[in-house]
């Protein structure tokens, strides 16, 4: 072999030998960028939020029950494979039975002081926190035929009123607007929640009831809405928690995030309640 072969054959072996390290290493590079842009992508928040599935039960005020449902199909939309059940009450039968041990995951009150039920029985986790409020209206016939004008005009003795019983957060706002107006009214009855006694009037069994604008709105032309100034004195706040045994705690508190989210505050305005 010339000393040019041997030459030009020590050369391709050193291309070769070179070509290979540039292939090695390629390779290495090529693996190492994999492992973090793999990682980068675990670590981003929505691959590694765990998928929500399973039924998040929530018990919630009467007065909501109308923005509540539409949440609810709206966060069944936003997590495929969840759930949400609810059990619409008064507030205080609801913190009666969370108290008692009902399986529930959330708890919206119409009042703190029903919220604070749950709270002192320990059933609470964390602090609740306050997302609307609401406001009383009295509902009359439609066309309000009794021309019914203020709070006043319910302690005539023709009128058929209906209240919500003192314990539950709408009568007892009812009250406070009454004894802040010296004002002493007998109902015909006292309803244990506030769809209750917007019913009697709806049915035409009662003449008027003191509930939440939202009830009012909500009934559409089944009944007529008549405002009064004593109900800014009695302005409800309602609060939400997550309880301490939810069951499906992570999908619970993803629900709780949308009822406080702007999306669930559109819902719930467009409902008549008054932001927090």
């Amino acid at each position: 072999m010339t000393r040019t072969a041997r030459r030009t054959r020590r050369t391709l072996q050193v291309a070769g030998a070179g070509t290979a390290a540039l292939l090695a290493l390629s390779a290495c590079s090529s693996s190492d960028s994999g492992s973090p842009a793999k990682s980068d992508s675990s670590s981003s928040p929505s691959s590694s939020s765990p998928k929500l599935s399973g039924t998040v039960t929530v018990f919630a005020a009467a007065s909501l029950k109308e923005s509540f449902t539409t949440l609810g199909k709206e966060f069944e939309k936003q997590h495929p494979g969840t759930k949400v059940t609810f059990s619409f009450g008064g507030s205080d039968s609801l913190a009666a039975s969370i108290t008692g041990g009902a399986p529930a995951d959330v708890f919206a009150a119409a009042s703190p002081k029903t919220m604070q039920i749950v709270t002192d029985a320990g059933d609470a986790s964390g602090t609740p926190a306050t997302f609307v409020r609401n406001q009383l209206e009295i509902a009359t016939l439609p066309g309000n035929p009794d021309k019914i004008s203020s709070l006043k005009d319910l302690t005539r003795s023709s009128l058929k009123v209906v209240l919500c019983a003192k314990e539950v957060p709408c009568g007892a706002a009812a009250q406070k607007a009454l004894d802040a107006s010296s004002l002493k009214l007998t109902p015909v009855s006292y309803e244990q929640d506030v769809k209750s006694a917007l019913t009697k009037v709806e049915l035409k069994e009662a003449d008027a009831a003191v509930v939440y604008k939202t009830d009012v709105k909500a009934a559409g032309d089944k009944v007529e809405g008549v405002e009064f100034p004593e109900s800014a004195n009695a302005v409800n706040d309602y609060p939400i928690t997550l309880l301490k045994d939810a069951p499906n705690a992570d999908a619970s508190k993803a629900f709780i995030a949308l009822v406080q989210s702007a999306e669930g505050q559109k819902v719930l305005t467009g409902a008549g309640f008054l932001k927090p």
